[in-house]
C-alpha cells in the first residue's frame, strides 16, 4: 500500500520565510520601511512566553523589527487599552498582537476590536473577519491562512472539493471553513452536537481537524485518499507531542497528511510575518 506524502510545515514555512526575507529587505532599501510588529504580553505564562519569544526570533529571521511589551498580570483592563491606542498611532508599528488567553478581569472581545483593523495582524477584529466572510482582501487569521497554504503548496485542486472541517472555534475552525469556501470548496462543519459525525467525514476529500483532543480521529473516519490536516496539538502521559489525528492510520489511507510537530505549527508564525509585510505594504499604497 502507498503511504500518504507528508505535507511539512517547516519546509513550506521555510520557503515562504526566504521569500518574506527578500521582500523585507526591498522594501527598506526602495521605500526605507522596515516591517514593525509589536506583541503584547499579559502576564508570565510560560506557553505565552514561549510563543512570543518565537515571534521575535521569527522576526529577526526575515530582517523585520520586532518589539515585546510585557505588562503586569494585574494589569486594569483600561491601562492595555491605552497602549494599545499608543501603539494605533505610531507609524512604526505596522502589526500589533495581543498575546492570548488575557487574564479573566480583562474583556478579549474589547482587546481585539481596540487594535486598528489595518495593524491586525492577527486577523481577528470583527472588520477583517467580515471582509474575510464577503472574500475581500484583507489580513487573514494565521493559522487558517496557513492551513490554505499548505494545501495549495501541493498543488491540491481545491475547487469543488468537500472539505470537512471538525471544530468550531473563532480562531480555527469557522474561519478555515471560510477560506475553503472562498476558493470554491463544499464546506461543512462537524463539532460536539453534530449526529453521526463518521458518515460526514468518511465524504472528506479534505478533512481539517481542530478539536483538541489526541488520536481523536482514526481509519474510520477517513476516507481513502482524502488529505487530511491535523491542527491539534496535544502532550501524551508520557510527554509526547501528537495530534488529534491517528498519524499510522492517516499514512495508511490518506494521499497527504500533516504531521504532529513540524505541520501546521510553523506556518501559523510564518502567516504572522506575511501579514505584518502586508500591512507595512499597504501603508506605502495607502490603504
Amino acid at each position: 500500500m502507498v503511504k500518504a506524502e507528508i505535507i511539512s510545515g517547516k519546509e513550506v514555512a521555510a520557503e515562504k520565510r526566504a521569500s518574506l526575507k527578500e521582500e523585507v529587505r526591498v522594501l527598506q532599501e526602495t521605500e526605507g520601511i522596515i516591517p514593525g510588529l509589536t506583541v503584547i504580553l499579559v502576564g508570565d505564562h510560560p506557553a505565552s512566553r514561549s510563543y512570543v519569544t518565537a515571534k521575535h526570533k521569527a522576526c529577526a529571521e526575515i530582517g523585520m523589527h520586532s518589539e515585546i511589551i510585557e505588562l503586569e498580570e494585574s494589569v486594569s483592563e483600561a491601562a492595555l487599552l491605552a497602549e494599545i491606542s499608543r501603539l494605533n498611532e505610531d507609524d512604526t508599528v505596522h502589526g500589533i498582537l495581543v498575546q492570548l488567553p488575557l487574564p479573566g478581569h480583562i474583556d478579549e472581545q474589547k482587546v481585539i476590536t481596540a487594535i486598528s483593523p489595518e495593524k491586525d495582524v492577527d486577523g481577528f477584529h470583527p472588520i477583517n473577519i467580515g471582509k474575510m466572510m464577503t472574500n475581500q482582501e484583507t489580513l487573514l487569521p494565521c493559522t487558517p491562512f496557513g492551513i490554505v497554504e499548505m494545501v495549495k503548496s501541493k498543488g491540491i485542486d481545491i475547487k469543488g472539493k468537500h472539505v470537512v472541517v471538525i471544530g468550531r472555534s473563532n480562531i480555527v475552525g469557522k474561519p478555515v471553513g471560510q477560506l475553503f469556501l472562498n476558493e470554491d470548496a463544499t464546506v461543512t462543519y462537524c463539532h460536539s452536537r453534530t449526529v453521526n459525525m463518521q458518515q460526514l467525514t468518511l465524504q472528506a476529500d479534505i478533512l481539517i481537524v481542530a478539536v483538541g483532543r489526541a488520536n481523536f480521529i482514526s481509519a474510520e473516519y477517513i476516507k481513502e485518499g482524502a488529505v487530511i490536516i491535523d491542527v491539534g496539538v496535544n502532550r501524551l502521559p508520557s510527554g509526547k507531542l501528537c495530534g488529534d489525528v491517528v498519524f499510522e492510520d492517516a499514512l495508511q489511507k490518506a494521499s497527504y497528511v500533516t504531521p504532529v510537530p513540524g505541520g501546521v505549527g510553523p506556518m501559523t508564525i510564518t502567516m504572522l510575518l506575511h501579514n505584518t509585510v502586508q500591512a507595512a505594504k499597504n501603508v506605502r499604497k495607502g490603504v
